[in-house]
């Protein structure tokens, strides 16, 4: 006997749900929601699609931060109303075909898929594009997943939802800024005075909480930012937010060009599994020029070294030992050519780079090499002694906003993690997308100010310029050549 299940099931939007349920069933293909803690959010998000998988046969993600934290608040969140699993109530087990619990997968009879992921590693995800996708706290996502995604849901016709709360005027906000402009676009910013979740007893309460959690001043940004859904109140836990806002407010972020009469000097951060970041700067009257950045992960050496250089470097020929011996430059690539007129002094490397990386024997410092990047390593500075080292130099800073755009976001959303039993913010960074792109900026504030020269030919120096050791021992002192004035 068939059993029949009504989707969405035993569940109805509230009204200030249904303005974004409504569009979605009319066909929008695009939402962002800006919309405060406890509006339910992931709630519509779950039940919508629920009913697009069964409306189109197709792969779903639900996509958060990170992976772990996608297990703790949708794979295991529990409905504190009704005592059961979200998933459980948005997906009833009568339209499950199979549950894969290690792998956050449900594979319904009618033959689509959805599966809760992390958008720190949307790269190296593998199996059938998905048709739709959420993108939960979008202000803490990566926003390269987007750019990585979107060009499959263009040409598959499918639907993406991003719903977050604010967190400072980040790539959500830009998001959300193009969105309501944008009839193809659902957009809105949904705070507890609009919705009226809350009682003004139950606002006050909360506001009390966040100061007694936080201090006055962070636990005021923290109700704006949670509930008021304020895109001004400050990134809690933030290392640099304070001297971005001041480049922001300096005009020091806006068209920043290349010079081609100064070298182009980079500093790295180096990552196996995930991405390596580098900042391309250059030094003239005490300013540093943020000219570009870039970024990408699981990349062999050559990868990067086209991409400084801005053209296909084509191994022709190889040693006895598998070290490339010759090589050509190629025609550009398209979206790095306007590297080619860089002239570079130094490329800075992290210490990662001495040992053997890159999946490889040899060392990232010795395969750069091999493709004609000229490296050194960074000294050495504690991670502490490092951040103040990157703040003391943000005041030098001008960042081209187009080609640095990444990385400006993730030097503005770079924090410091939360203890929830302390109820402080510890001395370690959070380790997400912002932390690649802001470790390289610590090491470039730790070679910034001497920028590394070719070092002048030394001058002959004559018979009346020598002492009489080096005279007449000459083997035990100085190799410099010795020529008689003429």
């Amino acid at each position: 006997m068939s059993t029949t299940i009504d989707l969405p099931h035993n569940w109805t939007p509230r009204i200030y749900q249904g303005r974004l349920w409504n569009r979605m069933l009319g066909g929008c293909k695009r939402a962002i929601d800006i919309a405060h803690r406890r509006w339910g959010k992931d709630e519509v998000a779950l039940h919508w699609t629920a009913v697009a998988a069964h409306d189109r046969v197709a792969s779903y993600w639900h996509l958060l931060p990170q992976a772990s934290q996608a297990r703790k608040a949708i794979w295991d969140a529990i409905n504190p109303h009704t005592g059961k699993r979200r998933i459980d109530e948005a997906f009833p087990h009568e339209l499950r075909k199979r549950t894969r619990e290690q792998d956050m997968f449900i594979e319904f009879t009618c033959g689509s898929t959805w599966q809760v992921l992390g958008s720190d590693n949307f790269n190296s995800l593998v199996g059938s594009p998905p048709a739709g996708i959420v993108m939960s706290e979008w202000a803490l996502c990566n926003p390269a997943a987007w750019a990585y995604l979107k060009p499959i849901l263009d040409e598959n016709g499918g639907w993406a939802m991003f719903i977050t709360t604010p967190r400072g005027k980040n790539h959500a906000h830009s998001m959300y800024q193009m969105a309501k402009g944008n009839p193809k676009w659902f957009a809105e910013v949904s705070n507890v005075l609009k919705t009226g979740r809350f009682s003004l007893a139950e606002l006050e309460e909360q506001r009390a909480e966040y100061v007694s959690m936080y201090g006055k001043d962070q636990g005021n940004a923290m109700f704006e930012q949670e509930l008021m859904c304020s895109f001004d109140a400050a990134i809690l836990g933030a290392y640099y937010g304070g001297e971005m806002a001041d480049a922001e407010r300096e005009g020091r972020i806006g068209n920043v060009p290349h010079d081609p009469s100064l070298p182009v000097f980079t500093a790295w951060d180096i990552g196996r599994t995930d991405d390596t970041s580098i900042w391309f700067y250059q030094v003239a009257w005490g300013e540093i020029r943020l000219i570009d950045h870039y970024a990408a992960s699981g990349k062999d050496p050559i990868h990067y070294a086209e991409a400084l250089h801005g053209r296909k470097i084509e191994v022709t020929e190889y040693g006895v030992n598998g070290k490339p011996v010759k090589w050509t430059l190629g025609a550009p690539i398209p979206e790095h050519s306007h590297r080619i007129a860089y002239r570079y002094g130094l490329n800075w490397l992290p210490h990662d780079a001495k040992p053997k990386t890159f999946a490889s024997p040899r060392s990232g410092l010795e395969q750069l090499r091999d493709f004609g990047v000229k490296s050194r390593i960074t000294p050495s500075l504690s991670l502490q002694d490092g951040i103040q080292s990157a703040r003391a130099t943000l005041k030098h800073c001008w960042f081209d906003e187009k080609r640095c755009a990444h990385g400006i976001e993730s030097l503005k959303n770079y924090r410091r993690e939360w203890d929830e039993d302390k109820k402080i913010f510890t001395d370690n960074p959070v380790h997400d997308w912002t932390s690649h792109a802001s470790d390289a900026f610590r090491y470039l504030s730790l070679v910034w100010r001497n920028p590394e020269s070719e070092k002048p030919a030394e001058k002959p120096r004559f018979l009346h310029d020598l002492t009489a050791k080096e005279v007449f021992w000459p083997a035990t002192s100085s190799q410099t050549p010795v020529r008689e004035r003429i």
